[in-house]
Protein backbone atom coordinates (compact mmCIF):
# COMPACT_ATOMS: atom_id res chain seq x y z
CA UNK A 1 0.00 0.00 0.00
CA UNK A 2 1.29 3.46 -0.89
CA UNK A 3 2.50 5.38 2.15
CA UNK A 4 0.61 8.53 3.08
CA UNK A 5 1.76 12.14 2.88
CA UNK A 6 1.32 13.76 6.28
CA UNK A 7 1.53 17.42 7.31
CA UNK A 8 2.52 18.07 10.94
CA UNK A 9 2.52 21.56 12.44
CA UNK A 10 4.50 22.28 15.59
CA UNK A 11 7.02 19.77 14.25
CA UNK A 12 10.22 21.31 15.61
CA UNK A 13 9.99 19.79 19.10
CA UNK A 14 7.96 17.69 21.52
CA UNK A 15 5.10 15.53 20.29
CA UNK A 16 5.27 16.92 16.74
CA UNK A 17 8.95 16.14 16.32
CA UNK A 18 8.58 12.63 17.71
CA UNK A 19 5.60 11.95 15.46
CA UNK A 20 7.59 13.02 12.39
CA UNK A 21 10.47 10.73 13.37
CA UNK A 22 8.09 7.82 13.84
CA UNK A 23 6.34 8.45 10.52
CA UNK A 24 9.64 8.79 8.70
CA UNK A 25 10.90 5.53 10.20
CA UNK A 26 7.76 3.81 8.91
CA UNK A 27 8.31 5.12 5.39
CA UNK A 28 5.74 7.92 5.31
CA UNK A 29 6.34 11.23 3.53
CA UNK A 30 6.32 13.99 6.13
CA UNK A 31 5.86 17.76 5.84
CA UNK A 32 7.32 19.43 8.92
CA UNK A 33 6.04 22.94 9.71
CA UNK A 34 7.01 25.39 12.46
CA UNK A 35 8.76 28.74 12.91
CA UNK A 36 12.18 27.45 14.02
CA UNK A 37 13.90 26.46 10.78
CA UNK A 38 17.04 25.17 12.48
CA UNK A 39 15.20 22.76 14.73
CA UNK A 40 12.95 21.71 11.86
CA UNK A 41 15.99 20.77 9.80
CA UNK A 42 17.39 18.74 12.70
CA UNK A 43 14.11 16.87 13.08
CA UNK A 44 13.75 16.38 9.32
CA UNK A 45 17.16 14.71 9.22
CA UNK A 46 15.71 12.05 11.53
CA UNK A 47 12.36 11.76 9.73
CA UNK A 48 13.16 9.56 6.76
CA UNK A 49 14.19 10.25 3.21
CA UNK A 50 10.93 11.98 2.25
CA UNK A 51 10.84 14.87 4.72
CA UNK A 52 9.98 18.39 3.62
CA UNK A 53 10.66 21.41 5.85
CA UNK A 54 8.32 24.41 5.60
CA UNK A 55 9.14 27.32 7.88
CA UNK A 56 5.78 28.84 8.74
CA UNK A 57 3.88 30.88 11.32
CA UNK A 58 0.72 28.87 11.98
CA UNK A 59 -1.14 31.95 13.23
CA UNK A 60 -1.15 33.29 9.66
CA UNK A 61 -3.55 31.80 7.13
CA UNK A 62 -1.21 32.71 4.28
CA UNK A 63 1.56 30.62 5.84
CA UNK A 64 -0.79 27.68 6.31
CA UNK A 65 -1.86 27.94 2.68
CA UNK A 66 1.82 27.87 1.73
CA UNK A 67 2.32 24.65 3.71
CA UNK A 68 -0.41 23.05 1.61
CA UNK A 69 1.03 24.35 -1.66
CA UNK A 70 4.59 23.26 -0.91
CA UNK A 71 3.43 19.81 0.22
CA UNK A 72 1.47 19.27 -2.99
CA UNK A 73 4.31 20.64 -5.10
CA UNK A 74 6.75 18.19 -3.51
CA UNK A 75 4.61 15.07 -3.08
CA UNK A 76 1.59 15.61 -5.35
CA UNK A 77 -0.99 15.24 -2.57
CA UNK A 78 -1.79 15.37 1.15
CA UNK A 79 -3.46 12.48 2.97
CA UNK A 80 -3.37 13.56 6.62
CA UNK A 81 -3.08 17.00 8.24
CA UNK A 82 -2.06 17.14 11.92
CA UNK A 83 -2.67 20.47 13.70
CA UNK A 84 -0.27 20.03 16.61
CA UNK A 85 1.20 23.50 17.25
CA UNK A 86 0.30 25.04 20.60
CA UNK A 87 1.36 27.38 23.39
CA UNK A 88 0.86 27.22 27.15
CA UNK A 89 0.41 30.00 29.70
CA UNK A 90 1.04 30.31 33.42
CA UNK A 91 -1.55 32.81 34.72
CA UNK A 92 -4.77 32.42 36.67
CA UNK A 93 -8.02 33.99 35.47
CA UNK A 94 -7.58 37.22 37.46
CA UNK A 95 -3.97 37.62 36.36
CA UNK A 96 -4.79 37.41 32.66
CA UNK A 97 -4.49 40.39 30.34
CA UNK A 98 -6.25 40.95 27.05
CA UNK A 99 -3.01 40.30 25.22
CA UNK A 100 -2.62 36.98 27.06
CA UNK A 101 -6.04 35.89 25.87
CA UNK A 102 -5.34 37.08 22.33
CA UNK A 103 -2.11 35.06 22.26
CA UNK A 104 -3.85 31.87 23.38
CA UNK A 105 -6.59 32.28 20.78
CA UNK A 106 -4.11 33.12 18.04
CA UNK A 107 -1.72 30.22 18.61
CA UNK A 108 -4.04 27.51 19.91
CA UNK A 109 -7.31 28.24 18.12
CA UNK A 110 -6.59 30.13 14.92
CA UNK A 111 -3.84 27.71 13.91
CA UNK A 112 -6.29 24.80 14.18
CA UNK A 113 -9.04 26.82 12.50
CA UNK A 114 -6.83 27.77 9.53
CA UNK A 115 -5.29 24.32 9.18
CA UNK A 116 -8.60 22.48 9.42
CA UNK A 117 -10.36 24.72 6.89
CA UNK A 118 -7.49 24.52 4.43
CA UNK A 119 -7.17 20.76 4.78
CA UNK A 120 -10.94 20.19 4.58
CA UNK A 121 -11.25 22.28 1.42
CA UNK A 122 -8.42 20.31 -0.16
CA UNK A 123 -9.77 16.92 0.93
CA UNK A 124 -13.24 17.68 -0.40
CA UNK A 125 -11.92 17.62 -3.96
CA UNK A 126 -10.78 14.02 -3.58
CA UNK A 127 -13.54 12.98 -1.23
CA UNK A 128 -11.27 11.63 1.50
CA UNK A 129 -8.58 12.60 3.99
CA UNK A 130 -7.89 12.83 7.70
CA UNK A 131 -7.62 15.92 9.92
CA UNK A 132 -6.16 15.46 13.40
CA UNK A 133 -6.36 18.29 15.95
CA UNK A 134 -4.19 17.98 19.04
CA UNK A 135 -5.99 19.55 21.99
CA UNK A 136 -5.53 18.85 25.69
CA UNK A 137 -7.23 17.03 28.54
CA UNK A 138 -7.51 20.50 30.14
CA UNK A 139 -9.88 21.45 27.34
CA UNK A 140 -12.25 18.82 28.70
CA UNK A 141 -11.53 19.06 32.45
CA UNK A 142 -10.19 22.57 33.30
CA UNK A 143 -8.81 21.94 36.78
CA UNK A 144 -5.44 23.76 36.48
CA UNK A 145 -6.12 27.40 37.38
CA UNK A 146 -2.79 28.70 36.10
CA UNK A 147 -3.63 27.23 32.68
CA UNK A 148 -7.01 29.07 32.58
CA UNK A 149 -6.69 30.70 29.16
CA UNK A 150 -4.94 27.65 27.72
CA UNK A 151 -7.75 25.39 28.90
CA UNK A 152 -10.34 27.76 27.45
CA UNK A 153 -8.58 27.85 24.09
CA UNK A 154 -8.41 24.06 23.98
CA UNK A 155 -12.10 23.79 24.86
CA UNK A 156 -12.75 25.92 21.78
CA UNK A 157 -10.59 23.55 19.72
CA UNK A 158 -12.66 20.63 21.03
CA UNK A 159 -15.93 22.27 20.00
CA UNK A 160 -14.73 23.41 16.57
CA UNK A 161 -13.35 19.95 15.85
CA UNK A 162 -16.61 18.22 16.77
CA UNK A 163 -18.62 20.66 14.64
CA UNK A 164 -16.36 20.14 11.64
CA UNK A 165 -16.51 16.37 12.02
CA UNK A 166 -20.30 16.33 12.05
CA UNK A 167 -20.58 18.76 9.12
CA UNK A 168 -18.20 16.68 6.98
CA UNK A 169 -19.87 13.44 8.01
CA UNK A 170 -23.07 14.66 6.35
CA UNK A 171 -21.44 15.69 3.08
CA UNK A 172 -18.05 13.90 2.86
CA UNK A 173 -18.11 10.84 5.14
CA UNK A 174 -14.70 9.65 3.98
CA UNK A 175 -13.02 12.75 5.41
CA UNK A 176 -12.19 11.81 8.99
CA UNK A 177 -11.71 14.37 11.77
CA UNK A 178 -10.04 13.36 15.03
CA UNK A 179 -9.48 15.11 18.35
CA UNK A 180 -6.51 14.09 20.50
CA UNK A 181 -6.38 15.06 24.18
CA UNK A 182 -3.03 14.44 25.89
CA UNK A 183 -2.60 14.93 29.61
CA UNK A 184 0.78 15.76 31.10
CA UNK A 185 3.53 15.14 28.55
CA UNK A 186 7.21 15.31 29.48
CA UNK A 187 8.31 18.00 27.04
CA UNK A 188 9.49 21.62 27.34
CA UNK A 189 5.85 22.77 27.27
CA UNK A 190 5.89 24.00 30.89
CA UNK A 191 9.23 25.75 30.46
CA UNK A 192 8.12 27.47 27.26
CA UNK A 193 4.70 28.54 28.55
CA UNK A 194 3.90 32.25 28.36
CA UNK A 195 4.84 33.78 31.76
CA UNK A 196 6.36 30.45 32.78
CA UNK A 197 4.85 27.76 34.98
CA UNK A 198 4.37 28.07 38.76
CA UNK A 199 6.44 25.75 40.92
CA UNK A 200 4.43 22.92 42.52
CA UNK A 201 3.50 23.46 46.17
CA UNK A 202 5.80 21.97 48.82
CA UNK A 203 5.21 18.27 49.29
CA UNK A 204 3.31 17.86 46.05
CA UNK A 205 3.88 14.46 44.41
CA UNK A 206 5.85 14.44 41.15
CA UNK A 207 3.83 14.67 37.95
CA UNK A 208 3.64 11.32 36.20
CA UNK A 209 3.44 12.25 32.55
CA UNK A 210 3.75 10.44 29.26
CA UNK A 211 6.81 10.80 27.10
CA UNK A 212 6.41 12.52 23.72
CA UNK A 213 7.44 9.24 22.13
CA UNK A 214 4.52 7.47 23.81
CA UNK A 215 2.06 10.09 22.58
CA UNK A 216 3.58 9.95 19.09
CA UNK A 217 2.97 6.19 19.01
CA UNK A 218 -0.68 6.78 19.87
CA UNK A 219 -0.99 9.39 17.13
CA UNK A 220 0.62 6.97 14.68
CA UNK A 221 -1.99 4.33 15.53
CA UNK A 222 -4.73 6.96 15.11
CA UNK A 223 -3.47 7.74 11.61
CA UNK A 224 -3.75 4.06 10.75
CA UNK A 225 -7.16 3.66 12.44
CA UNK A 226 -9.06 6.97 12.65
CA UNK A 227 -11.36 7.62 15.61
CA UNK A 228 -13.44 10.65 16.57
CA UNK A 229 -11.71 11.33 19.90
CA UNK A 230 -8.96 9.82 21.98
CA UNK A 231 -7.31 10.54 25.32
CA UNK A 232 -3.65 9.60 25.25
CA UNK A 233 -3.70 8.74 28.97
CA UNK A 234 -6.09 5.83 29.68
CA UNK A 235 -7.12 7.29 33.06
CA UNK A 236 -8.33 10.56 31.53
CA UNK A 237 -11.64 9.16 30.30
CA UNK A 238 -12.70 8.12 33.81
CA UNK A 239 -11.64 11.48 35.24
CA UNK A 240 -13.67 13.32 32.60
CA UNK A 241 -16.66 11.08 33.31
CA UNK A 242 -16.44 11.88 37.02
CA UNK A 243 -16.12 15.59 36.33
CA UNK A 244 -19.20 15.83 34.13
CA UNK A 245 -21.32 13.53 36.25
CA UNK A 246 -21.05 15.93 39.22
CA UNK A 247 -18.91 19.06 38.82
CA UNK A 248 -19.58 20.25 42.39
CA UNK A 249 -18.49 16.96 43.92
CA UNK A 250 -15.42 16.82 41.68
CA UNK A 251 -14.35 20.33 42.69
CA UNK A 252 -15.03 19.65 46.37
CA UNK A 253 -12.83 16.58 46.16
CA UNK A 254 -10.04 18.61 44.55
CA UNK A 255 -9.94 20.90 47.60
CA UNK A 256 -9.79 17.95 50.00
CA UNK A 257 -6.51 16.76 48.56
Amino acid sequence: MEKKVIVVTGASSGIGAELCKKLGAEGYSVVLAARNAGRLEQTAALSGKDALVVRADVTKRSDMERIKKEAIKKFGRIDVWVNNAGQGIGRTFMELTESDLDEMISVNVKSVFFGSQIAADYFKAGGKGHIINVSSFLGRVPFAGFRSAYSASKAMVNSLTANLRMDLRRTHPEIKVSLVMPGVVLTDFAKNALHGTPAPPPGAPPMNGQTPQEVAEILYELIKNPKAEIYTNPSSAETAKAYYSDVSAFEDNMFKR
